[in-house]
């Protein structure tokens, strides 16, 4: 009889390996079926809040209908019947998130860059971990501090700077307009700001680390400079990186509660200026939703299913850019 090396005849090792193979088919398909039951389990808590909210938001959609969305007087104790408009919430979280938008991108990927590019090595863990510390601050405190020492700040000091620079300039003097304030969507738009800079930081720092360091020794080697090794070679080869967390950060000034309730004022009115009180739809579900009650409720809840909206909205865009990206790149 012929063995093996181990000394098991052929058919013994024959079995061996059989029930090896079952084994692995078996623990192969309970892999399988647990991570699909996952993906399923997303998606059903994420139908689930959409039902929920929807429900909650019809008698409002009833009542109101689409002029809800374009009304800008919120009067929930007027009667015999309330009027409630969304307007006043949507201007104010998309101007918010817009300003935050702009403050934030440019510092946070100049601050990547130098993490990446510029920084000594010795500095370059401090100055990363002080970054990623910025975004386990919670957003209560963010609110607190705003309140106490950023706002006070940005109205005896730079809403005055903005207000003598832009006066009788067209359009920008109406946007930056006066009275300086402690509760606006100016001071809101700063605290955001701050808010999102760690994760457009961390996110654009770990992506421009990808780049193979031939590409750049190559760009340097041809005569470029810092400058030009970063537009034409690192942002180029992680833009859709870049951009993935960029839409993340924008995802986060949307849905931001605390800290904007406590310095925008909680106004209903728009105005043209940046100075003025404001508010966005998290903070008015936040500062009305324990008190409110029958139509009032539900038009709250309206406000959270818009919000949930204008975020899947803007994250389906950021999609759609990266794919184009990815598309064009393969091209």
């Amino acid at each position: 009889m012929t063995s093996t090396l181990d000394g098991a005849p052929p058919a013994v090792q024959f079995v061996d390996r059989a029930q090896a193979l079952g084994a692995f088919k078996v623990s192969d398909a309970t892999f399988y079926w647990l991570t699909r039951a996952s993906a399923m389990l997303v998606l059903l808590i994420l139908g689930g809040i959409i039902v929920t909210l929807a429900v909650g938001a019809w008698p409002a959609i009833q009542e109101f209908g689409p002029q809800f969305l374009w009304t800008q007087r919120w009067a929930p104790q007027l009667e015999p019947q309330p009027i409630l408009g969304a307007l006043g919430p949507i201007y104010g979280t998309l101007v918010t998130s817009a300003i935050a938008m702009a403050i934030a991108v440019p510092i946070g990927l100049g601050v990547a860059i130098f993490l990446t590019e510029l920084c000594p090595p010795s500095l370059r863990q401090t100055f990363g971990g002080a970054i990623e510390l910025l975004a386990g601050v919670p957003s209560i405190i963010y609110g607190m501090w705003g309140f106490f020492v950023l706002a006070p700040f940005l109205a005896d000091t730079v809403q005055p700077a903005l207000i003598r620079t832009f006066e009788g300039v067209p359009v920008l003097g109406d946007v930056f307009a006066g009275p300086p304030s402690y509760l606006s969507l100016f001071n809101a738009s700063v605290v955001l700001a701050i808010m999102i800079l760690p994760f457009i930081t961390a996110i654009s720092r770990d992506v421009f680390q990808t780049v193979p360091p031939m590409l750049k020794e190559s760009a340097y080697g041809l005569g470029c400079t810092t400058w030009e090794v970063v537009r034409n070679v690192v942002i180029p080869y992680t833009r859709a990186g870049v951009l993935g967390g960029v839409m993340l950060a924008l995802g986060r000034a949307l849905g931001e509660t605390m800290a904007v309730t406590f310095i925008i004022g909680n106004s209903f009115r728009i105005t043209g200026s940046m100075f003025s009180p404001g508010t966005t739809i998290s903070a008015a579900i936040a500062s009305e939703f324990a008190e409110a009650g029958g139509v009032h409720q539900s038009a709250l809840i309206l406000l959270g299913l818009l919000l949930f909206f204008i975020t899947f909205i803007v994250l389906a865009c950021a999609r759609l850019m990266l794919a184009r990206l990815e598309r064009n790149a393969g091209a």
